[in-house]
């Protein structure tokens, strides 16, 4: 979806909380002119670098760092934030920060969640483009992970800055 409505090929796109990076090395294979992936964790980050070496990305930045620390503009913010379940307000830096740099985001969350994130945007000057609801599976990957796989409702919204179109 972000390929074919512009805001992937060509374009500046940020990765925030990015763990290994699927979404923004798939920007980035996809054909974004610059990457920037964002994350606290040196594990994860180095695990997104050794990817992009080993695709030959020479369009990706990594910076080791929080992301209210990111301070680059960019055209497209992708995210898979984390959801706030664990900890309250969790995906709140996440939601400050993608609103301060980005003319377009892309942005995965708890369904139920879903009203507060669009009213959030809404808020902020932002107008929500599209909305898709699915499964989401998530492998036991944490000590507070009770299955070995869970399905979890997610909603990633598009959303575009009040006079961006």
């Amino acid at each position: 979806m972000a390929v074919s409505l512009g805001d992937i090929v060509d374009r500046e796109v940020a990765d925030l909380g990015c763990g290994t990076g699927r979404l923004g090395l798939g920007a980035a294979i996809l054909g974004a002119r610059r990457v920037h992936l964002v994350d606290l964790d040196a594990v994860a980050l180095n695990v997104a670098r050794k990817a992009a070496v080993e695709l030959g990305l020479e369009n990706v930045k990594f910076h080791l760092m929080d992301v209210r620390e990111f301070a680059e503009r960019v055209n497209t913010v992708v995210q898979n934030p984390p959801f706030g379940a664990q900890r309250r307000g969790a995906d709140r830096p996440f939601l400050e920060k993608k609103t301060e740099i980005a003319r377009v985001i892309y942005t995965m969350h708890n369904a139920p969640t879903r009203s507060f994130v669009v009213e959030y945007l809404r808020s902020r000057g932002w107008r929500v483009t599209h909305e898709l609801l699915f499964k989401f599976p998530i492998r036991r990957m944490f000590r507070f992970h009770r299955r070995r796989t869970a399905e979890v409702d997610v909603v990633l919204i598009r959303a575009i800055k009040e006079g961006e179109d």
